[in-house]
């Protein structure tokens, strides 16, 4: 496969908004754990195998185990993951594909008696976040393979 366009060189200051937005989903309350689950659930409905690659091995390198890692296409079938991440993942799931599945009340009170209205608030714009990355990475068809986490 080969890339189409270098979009941080193209478009270098909508880049830094971008990497602006990662900052501050880093900066909020949200745990890593739960937010690289909601980047590679995001990123395998997007089938964005760049980011897949990237939040894979982040998430790995955070600690996260190879089974929930695997399972995680088929969360629901499991009990490898917590109620609040549960949510997260069913929430993920339904702004990702928001055209088809809106966000009804049910799901928006059952998601909150996890996360208080700011967390929420940033959960929502982690979500946003990586399904904006996911469209950028497919579309300008970036080349998954040698991305490597930042050394701690």
């Amino acid at each position: 496969m080969e890339s189409r366009i270098d979009y941080y060189q193209v478009a270098p200051q909508a880049a830094k908004i971008m990497m602006d937005f990662e900052k501050y989903i880093k900066s909020t309350n949200l745990e890593s754990t739960l937010l690289e689950l909601v980047k590679t659930r995001s990123s395998q409905i997007n089938g964005c195998a760049f980011c897949l690659d990237m939040h894979t091995k982040d998430a790995r390198a955070n600690g996260e185990t190879e089974q929930r890692l695997y399972a995680l296409n088929a969360w629901r079938e499991t009990d490898f993951y917590t109620e609040k991440e549960r949510a997260a993942l069913d929430l993920t799931e339904a702004i990702t594909e928001i055209s088809t599945n809106h966000i009804s009340d049910e799901l928006y009170h059952h998601v909150r008696t996890y996360f208080n209205e700011k967390d929420f608030v940033d959960l929502v714009y982690a979500i946003n976040t990586i399904n904006s990355w996911n469209r950028l990475a497919i579309t300008m068809r970036v080349v998954p393979g040698n991305y490597q986490p930042a050394k701690n």
